[in-house]
């Protein structure tokens, strides 16, 4: 397994080759809405902006025929491969966007794709059913069905593969990788951590907006204390918000020691009154970052309350939490993140860039102009310092505190053939097979809470979605290369300015074509939040904003 993914030079013509795209007739399709930013040229579709002022990566995505699209930046960006392999930007028909008006039950209940699997059914509260896809493109997935069930609770997913009535899990307990190694019956994969959970900060809410209360809660948590009690093998301290495996770790930057004395120190100058009184919010949903969410936060509400912090613990229903998270809605709470693609701005830049949400309150216009030059710059060493100097700043205005990098893993029965884990977190269930049975059952920590993924961001929906909606590129199964997908190859021009792919003949669950208006459609309405297909489950789009850096015609910030 790569540790890490070399981004593409900028400044060399790159191929991926797959086999040619053979042209077919195409007409244009007027169910999708006319805007000022849509130009329709023979049936094709031209979507852009008037000019890069709008702050974002994007500035134009062109079918030029129905075999190829075209995409043209604002400044290079060596990771645009990575980030169009996405599952946040898996291709959907622009017929299926616009019959479901971009929005409702209709489309985040009712995903059509290209991939291996269509969806069944969904039945809520109980489980997800998937059937192959006869007419996929590429090699059929091996189980004529495959099945998403979920829960909780770690021992209960550990017995259920023990009865054999689920074929893998996700996420075994920290207490359960010995069971699982030691059992004949089994096969355990550990899943490197490539992830981040944090104790997130809000500056919009007091105490948290004076700096040397966020400092002194930094020096109070023993991190170590928590990954050791209550972290499987493989789990690290996190010293920074990425893991070292990622490009733009700089372990020159040390963290703020746990010293309780400091801690106590600090909020004496910080000149607020003891004790303080916070709300602490998390999720009750297990995560490779965060394996037992509720005995981690009774830790960290101990370890506060020795120095002079009274925390109540509040837990949220996970998919509300997502949302006010995102909103800055949350003055103090539990979070991680795991990566999508490896490279620093898929930390970084989500997070703490200039398309990042509102969850740490008020930017860091410092950290901004930094991660937007490191994300342009394409000498490695050049732009590890610019890692370097946002880590420091990171560090020392403390809007969060990074406690640990969780190992986990993945367990099957032992006769599950193909099994495997993926760093990523995106296991592919249509490469694994079950000689004794007709279908494939996984079980995962939570529900879905839908599955237009342009408009979420939980690991649960991310995972159902990959394997019914493909993106232009994809990632190789169980590693971080990046493979064609609905593109057969690219290419991109000297300056990095200009991505032109080359399109495969497919078609979506729905029996329609796939071709470069449903590319185009497809970015369309995610970019533009104008658009009147720019609604999803609730309107978010945060992917887009972590990816492409901003939204075309975004409303004023209040």
């Amino acid at each position: 397994m790569k540790s890490s993914l070399r981004v593409l030079p900028i400044l060399v013509v790159v191929v991926l080759m797959l086999g040619a795209a053979l042209p077919i007739s195409f007409a244009q399709d007027s169910a999708f809405p006319e805007t000022p930013q849509l130009t329709v040229t023979d049936g094709m579709f031209s979507y852009a902006a008037e000019s890069c002022d709008y702050g974002g990566t994007i500035q134009s995505i062109t079918a030029v025929d129905a075999r190829t699209v075209q995409f043209v930046l604002c400044e290079p960006d060596g990771a645009f491969p990575q980030k169009v392999a996405f599952s946040s930007v898996g291709i959907q028909p622009l017929e299926h966007l616009a019959a479901t008006g971009g929005g409702g039950e209709a489309l985040f209940r009712n995903p059509v794709g290209t991939g291996p699997y269509r969806l069944e059914s969904w039945n809520l509260g109980s489980e997800i059913v998937l059937a192959r896809f006869d007419e996929y493109w590429g090699d059929p997935a091996f189980e004529p069905t495959a099945i998403f069930r979920w829960t909780s609770e770690a021992a209960a997913r550990l017995v259920e593969l023990q009865a054999g009535t689920v074929d893998g899990i996700d996420n075994p307990g920290a207490g359960d990788f010995e069971v699982i190694a030691a059992d004949p019956n089994l096969q355990l994969f550990e899943r490197e951590g490539l992830n981040i959970f944090y104790l997130g900060m809000n500056n919009l809410f007091a105490p948290f907006d004076n700096p040397l209360v966020r400092q002194a809660i930094a020096y109070a948590i023993d991190k170590q204390r928590i990954v050791d009690n209550y972290y499987p093998p493989g789990s690290t301290v996190a010293t920074q918000f990425m893991p070292p495996a990622i490009f733009g770790y700089t372990s020159s930057v040390e963290p703020f020691p746990y010293d309780p004395d400091q801690a106590r120190a600090l909020l004496e100058q910080s000149g607020v009154t003891l004790p303080i009184e916070v709300t602490l919010n998390y999720r009750d949903v297990v995560r490779g970052y965060l394996p037992q969410p509720g005995i981690v936060a009774q830790d960290i509400q101990a370890q506060l309350a020795d120095v002079g912090i009274n925390v109540t613990i509040e837990v949220m229903e996970s998919g509300t939490f997502l949302d006010e998270s995102d909103l800055g809605n949350l003055a103090f709470y539990l979070l991680g993140w795991g990566a999508d693609y490896p490279d620093a701005t898929n930390f970084l830049d989500v997070h703490f860039g200039a398309g990042s949400t509102l969850q740490f309150g008020e930017r860091d216009e410092e950290v901004i102009a930094l991660l937007n030059e490191a994300g342009v710059t394409a000498d490695p060493e050049a732009r590890l310092e610019l890692y370097r100097q946002a880590n420091e700043l990171l560090r020392d205005h403390a809007p969060m505190l990074p406690i640990a990098h969780g190992g986990s893993g993945v367990a099957y029965t032992a006769d599950i053939v193909g099994a495997h884990v993926s760093p990523l977190g995106n296991e592919s269930l249509a490469v694994m097979e079950d000689p004794s049975d007709d279908n494939f059952v996984f079980m995962q920590n939570g529900e879905p809470a839908g599955l237009y993924c342009a408009d979420e961001t939980d690991g649960e929906a991310l995972r159902v979605c990959e394997q019914i909606t493909e993106p232009l590129l994809a990632y190789e199964v169980g590693g971080t290369a990046v493979v064609p997908g609905l593109a057969t190859d690219y290419t991109v021009s000297e300056d990095g300015l200009t991505w032109t792919f080359n399109l495969r003949e497919a078609t979506f669950h729905d029996g329609s074509a796939f071709d470069a208006n449903d590319v185009v459609a497809t970015y369309a309405v995610q970019w533009d939040a104008a658009h009147p297909l720019h609604v999803g489950r609730d309107g978010g789009f945060t992917y887009w904003t972590y990816l492409f850096k901003a939204f075309l015609n975004a409303p004023a910030e209040e």
